[in-house]
């Protein structure tokens, strides 16, 4: 008889384990809903601390992409060569499926984007409201790069998007305390 017993309590505790291992994993996808949803890991690829370079080596700025909110929002904090700052949040609309970045700089302008990831990038479209109040219109594109680099570029239209000019090309590098 004991040794009947013995097989029966030890699938007991493996069975006592396992569901209060699955408890905790559920608690745990309650409490990180964005963790578990491959649809918020799509900008990714963004996080991490950044030196950004234009076409011809010149140094833009310094970028940090910090991963908040439990995993539910990308926070960007730049700093431009020439000391100038700002700041986005960028997340995705779990109804709508869109990405969102709300951009605000340091010199009272504000951009608001929309967009999705496809084609190999994630891309945004938006209205860009300068410090003066003057409005445009405003793609971006972020493009991982085979080399471990991210390309942002950015185009700007001030006539409704009859012409479209560039506004910003950059590489991002990973700084040597990544």
């Amino acid at each position: 008889m004991r040794l009947l017993l013995l097989p029966i309590l030890a699938l007991s505790l493996v069975a006592s384990a396992s569901a209060q291992d699955v408890a905790d994993a559920d608690a745990d996808r309650q409490a990180r809903p964005c963790h578990y949803d491959e649809r918020f890991r799509a900008f990714d690829f963004w996080i991490g601390e950044w030196e950004v370079t234009v076409p011809g080596g010149a140094v833009a700025g310094v970028n940090r992409i910090d991963l908040v909110e439990t995993e539910c929002v990308l926070q960007e904090n730049w700093t431009s060569a020439n000391g100038g700052t700002g700041r986005s949040f960028n997340y995705l609309d779990a109804a709508t499926g869109r990405w969102h970045q709300l951009w605000v700089d340091g010199r009272g302008g504000h951009t608001r984007y929309e967009g999705e990831f496809r084609d190999g990038a994630m891309r945004f479209e938006g209205t860009n409201v300068y410090g003066n109040g003057t409005t445009t219109m405003m793609r971006m594109s972020f493009t991982p790069m085979d080399d471990g680099r991210v390309r942002q570029f950015i185009e700007e239209s001030r006539d409704e998007g009859q012409t479209w000019s560039v506004w910003f090309d950059g590489y991002y590098a990973r700084s040597a305390s990544n």
